[in-house]
């Protein structure tokens, strides 16, 4: 009898072990869609997928999404109900920022520690003059943060304090700009790591500015010489 005990307690461990491995680790959320401003009193619409090592879409997660604005010494804050789509790993929320002004959204996918906060966003009232639009590289290093690149990548202007291996840290590197950009609509033309985000014309023409801005500012002081 206490020779079978000691056989089974290694075999439940391993099992412990193996569940835990494949529940654990850690996971990024990609925002589909990323406005440059909201309206007061109007349901911002906000759909992310939550995936598992950056590729593994994870479903039956309770995600929240939160707001918060500063004013003064107090702060604004909101919430709203997140329901999952139709798609495997994509949840949705429609959230209502009540006043004007810079706010600030967090997602936090409830799987482990992952969460994503957003680069702040200009609320305007009802009936005011629309915000002057991101020139591409700064769209860029916003969808750098809402599509999740941080949570693999690391870029000195965006998150400096992460820890990061060379081949992961985009700060100064630089690509050929048509390549980068049929890379960023589909990385299958390289590697199976990164997976296809989907990114419309718009938001790859912003990504492949913003990680090749500096060697267009170094080839227009070039022209300049």
């Amino acid at each position: 009898m206490k020779r079978h005990v000691r056989f089974a307690f290694p075999i439940a461990l391993l099992f412990v072990m193996a569940t835990a491995v494949y529940a654990g680790g850690w996971a990024i959320i990609t925002l589909n869609d990323l406005p440059d401003h909201a309206v007061a009193g109007q349901p911002l619409h906000l759909t992310f997928m939550v995936r598992q090592h950056g590729v593994t879409p994870l479903s039956g997660l309770k995600p929240t999404v939160r707001a918060t604005m500063r004013t003064g010494r107090t702060g604004l804050k909101t919430s709203a109900a997140v329901r999952p789509t139709t798609n495997k790993g994509e949840y949705t929320a429609a959230l209502t920022l009540p006043e004007s002004g810079e706010w600030t959204i967090t997602i936090d996918s409830s799987f482990m520690t992952s969460t994503t906060t957003l680069p702040p966003l200009k609320v305007i009232e009802k009936g005011s003059p629309l915000p002057r639009p991101f020139a591409d590289n700064t769209r860029g290093g916003r969808l750098f943060v809402a599509k999740g690149c941080v949570g693999c990548h690391r870029h000195l202007e965006i998150n400096p304090e992460r820890a990061s291996t060379p081949d992961l840290d985009l700060s100064a590197k630089r690509y050929d700009h048509e390549y980068l950009k049929k890379f960023l609509a589909d990385p299958s033309i390289k590697t199976a790591d990164m997976p296809n985000l989907r990114l419309n014309g718009r938001e790859v023409t912003a990504l492949a500015a913003f990680l090749n801005k500096f060697s267009a500012k170094q080839k227009q002081l070039n022209l300049q010489k």
